[in-house]
């Protein structure tokens, strides 16, 4: 049975793969979503006395930090990041990171994402704006003013280990190894970065493994029925 579970595991990782690369495809035109792929490994297991087994896995999601394109929209709050790094919000969760930057001022006064979640600063701290002001100037390093005064500057901060991006969410990470600010951050006000998926590619992908599957499925009904002649055999 050693050929089957080899095959399973490898069929298992097919699947989540399946599973990742259809939701990049149903996010290719939200706002701010980073591509995800999966890293298949090799796992060796020791069977015994026998021969040891080596297994597929498919465990490690890596995150694409490719930029999106980015949209005019003369959106007074929607801010766009051009280079590396993200936005920090706060959450109930803790401090997350995103690059959709569609941000509004709350009943308080405080810059907010669409799910209400504070927009921090470079400080770490939320940003207040004046429910009064008339107009809200932004700089191109995300400083916030208000009639002459500023307000606060948009953080833009970095993982400092991108490959352990944790996705919560469509467009939050959790960054398990820490961040830290940008040094000269570009921030583009009254535009949104659209997602980084290539869907073109991605559709491609599907298909591969649809058909990857299909095979491994069609040694699986092959084997079964090996391994029932073997039984059948053996009960004569």
């Amino acid at each position: 049975m050693d050929s089957a579970y080899v095959t399973l595991s490898r069929q298992s990782g097919l699947m989540n793969e399946m599973r990742m690369v259809a939701n990049n495809i149903a996010n290719a035109n939200t706002a701010g979503y980073r591509q995800q792929g999966l890293v298949f490994s090799e796992y060796v297991q020791a069977a015994g006395q026998g021969p040891s087994l080596s297994m597929a896995r498919a465990q490690v999601r890596n995150t694409s930090l490719q930029p999106g394109v980015l949209t005019q929209t003369n959106g007074q709050f929607d801010f766009a990041i051009e280079g590396e790094g993200f936005f920090l919000l706060e959450t109930p969760s803790g401090n997350r990171l995103t690059r959709a930057g569609s941000f509004a001022s709350n009943g308080q006064g405080e810059l907010v994402s669409v799910d209400g979640y504070r927009v921090l600063d470079v400080n770490g701290a939320p940003i207040f704006v004046p429910p009064d002001a008339v107009s809200v100037d932004a700089g191109s390093d995300g400083t916030l003013s208000a009639g002459g005064q500023p307000l606060g500057q948009i953080g833009v901060y970095a993982p400092t280990d991108p490959a352990g991006l944790v996705r919560e969410g469509g467009v939050t990470f959790r960054a398990d190894g820490g961040f830290e600010p940008v040094e000269n951050p570009k921030v583009l006000r009254g535009f949104l970065e659209g997602s980084n998926v290539n869907a073109i590619e991605q559709v491609a992908r599907l298909v591969e493994i649809q058909r990857a599957y299909e095979l491994g499925q069609s040694f699986l009904e092959a084997e079964d029925e090996r391994v029932r002649g073997a039984l059948k055999a053996l009960m004569r």
